[in-house]
This record gives structure tokens, sequence and C-alpha cells, in this order.
């Protein structure tokens, strides 16, 4: 991949355009580049902000020539054609590489290749057929039984306590591969947000602590409330993956900080800027997106200090009105330390990811009340 780096007026291509490729989109043209979404809804958040939409499926022939024409592509999401990615580059540059989001797409896969990096993951087995259940299962019981593939946002995930209930998950998933994934003693889950161009030109955001309710991100909190030398050590292992993958582009590494002993393990890897780095864009010197736009276009990943503690907070379908209505904005748009981002999507469902805000102050911990006090005034 010839490095020479692409400016300003070139015309980029992004797959996807959710609220990801929506504000790939703004930061691309903010940063003075052409942008062509390739994106089947014709409602895609991001194409109110593109030069130019192409409304078709991720593996339709004609849009993958027409965005083939661009300066470099990138991608929103790892559900995306991974083989679609590694033949547009063919033609033209293309980050992350498909290979890496084909790994990202298989938990079996990912877990293989975080251990062969020499990473500690939760205990697991991977259950592909109804003849891997067997009473050796029982060691990594109680245990979540996960889809091998598409699963996000808690989807294609069954708690289990008991084989016979291993037994019917693995029916209720309907015996497509999975991976039982043992309980651990879990502390606290972060995010790490690591940027990179090759192995001279890498840099991470400082890591997020990430609080979910039913499987989806609500609050990511920056700083992390934990001690520093596990901070250092989770941007020591997101370089680590990042460099062994030879990634280039944006990447999120989610961990666990486990037990007493605040071990940490890494739970996956998403090929792409990630929910839990939203606060970047109003918190810190450079934004995830800007990043992703620098990287794909050869530019050194720029520094990426928190100007202050901050709290992200998602805004979920779920504080719209049964009858469509609005949430009550007004005491989160009169709070002067709130940043409101909303994604431009046309109809709230519950569970459906709207748009964000975020919260600064003076500590991690006032952040946080705050965020959770104006997300609660959203549903007065």
């Amino acid at each position: 991949m010839s490095m020479n780096p692409i400016l300003p007026s070139s015309t980029l291509g992004i797959l996807g355009g959710g609220q990801l490729g929506s504000m790939f989109t703004i930061a691309a043209k903010t940063m003075g580049y052409r942008v062509i979404v390739l994106d089947p809804d014709k409602n895609a958040p991001a194409a109110r902000f593109a030069d130019q939409h192409l409304c078709a499926s991720f593996d339709d022939v004609a849009a993958l020539k027409e965005l083939a024409k661009c300066a470099a592509i990138t991608t929103e999401f790892e559900n995306v054609n991974a083989q679609s990615m590694i033949d547009l580059a063919q033609h033209t540059r293309v980050s992350p590489s498909g290979e890496s989001v084909a790994l990202a797409q298989n938990r079996i896969l990912e877990k293989a290749w975080i251990r062969k990096a020499g990473l500690q993951t939760a205990p697991y087995q991977e259950i592909v057929k109804s003849d891997d259940i067997t009473e050796q299962s029982a060691r990594y019981l109680p245990a979540v039984l996960k889809t091998a593939t598409l699963g996000y946002d808690g989807k294609g995930q069954i708690r289990v306590k008991t084989l016979d209930e291993l037994r019917q998950a693995f029916i209720q998933q309907k015996e497509v591969p999975c991976v039982l994934e043992k309980l651990v003693d879990l502390r606290a889950e972060i995010s790490v947000v690591v940027c990179r161009l090759d192995n001279q030109h890498i840099t991470t955001f400082d890591p997020a602590e990430n609080q979910h309710e039913n499987g989806i991100l609500s609050y990511s909190i920056v700083p992390a409330r934990l001690h520093e030398k596990i901070q250092q050590q989770a941007k020591q292992m997101a370089i680590r993956l990042a460099n062994e993958l030879d990634y280039v582009g944006v990447l999120a590494v989610e961990m666990f900080v486990v037990g007493d002993e605040q071990e940490l393990l890494v739970n996956e890897i998403a090929p792409r800027p990630h929910n839990s780095g939203h606060h970047t864009i109003d918190a810190c010197a450079i934004s995830q997106f800007q990043q992703q736009v620098r990287i794909m276009c050869g530019l050194p990943p720029a520094n990426t200090t928190l100007l202050m503690p901050c709290c992200m907070a998602n805004i979920l379908g779920d504080v719209w009105g049964e009858d469509g209505s609005e949430p009550n904005w007004l005491p989160l748009q009169q709070h002067t330390q709130a940043h409101l981002h909303l994604y431009g999507k046309l109809s709230a469902r519950p569970a459906r990811k709207m748009g964000h805000f975020t919260v600064l102050a003076d500590t991690a911990d006032e952040a946080y009340q705050t965020a959770q006090r104006l997300h609660q005034s959203l549903q007065a």
C-alpha cells in the first residue's frame, strides 16, 4: 500500500451510512474532503452530509465499481461484506483491511487470534455442533452462549447455568456456530480506541469505563475510575493487538477488568470507531472520526489528549413517546456543559441508538452523575 498522503478535495468512500458513517462524513467534509456513502437505506443518516449516496446493497457490483474510484475507502461497521473490501483493495486504498474485518466478524476466529497475539480472553469453548456439548462443557458454566457471527449490542447472547440450559440455548440459537464463554468476576468493562497508521505511528485515546444495560452501552466515563497502572496496561494491550494485526485505521478493543487482582481480559475488537469513543468529539484534542480520516489518507494519527473529564450517554428510542413524541430536550439543552448529538434517524424504536450526549465536568464522577440526571430528565 503506497502511503503518499491523500490531501483535501480528494474523494473518500465509506461502506455504511449509519451514525458512525454520518460522524465520519461530517469530519471528512470539515477537513476538506468529498465523501461518497454506500448504504442500501434511502434514509441513511450519513446521506444528509455526503456529496453522493450510492443507495445499493454492499455487494452491488455497479455501486462497488463506482466506489472503487475513490482515493480511499473505509467502513463504519464489521457486518459489511468483507470480500467486497478485499476486492476493492485491488483498485484503491482500503482501511482497515477486509481481512481484519473478516476476523472481527467471527468470535471463534477473533478469540483464537487474540490468544495467538499473546493476550488473555475469558475461558471459552467453541460449540459448532450439538455433539460439542459434553461433560467437559460444565467447567465453563455459568456462561454466556454467543453466536460466532452477527451478534452485537447484546444480540445472539444467552446466559446458561446448566448443561440442559446450554443444550436448549444452542437449539434456540438455531445450532449455528457459537462460543461458550465462562462468566468471569467482572469488576469493570473498559475500551481502548487505538489509532494506527504503522508501527511508528500509533496512539490510543484514554480508556473509557463502560456501563451497559441489556447488552447495550449506556454510559462511557473518561478517565476510567481505575488504577493508572491498569489503564497503561490496557493501552499497551490495544497497541499490541493493532501491531500484531498490522492494522491500519481506528480499532476499538473492549476489555474486562476481572477479580481482586484487576486482571485484564480482551473481550472483543471492533475494526472501526466505537460508540465508547464518541466523547472524543467534545472532550479530546481530536475525535476518533478525524483520526479515521487522517489514517485512511496516510496521515499520522494526531495527539489524543483528553481535555476534560467527561461522560457520554447513549440516547435510545425508548425515551420517545409511544406516539412518536420527542423527549424533553430542554434540561439537556440548557445545561452549559452538555453537548447533544442526534443522528437524524426517522423513526424511534426501543433499543435503537438515536443519539448521544457528552457531559464535561471537573471530575469523571461529577460528569457521570450529571449525565445520569440529564438522561432521566429526557423521559420527564
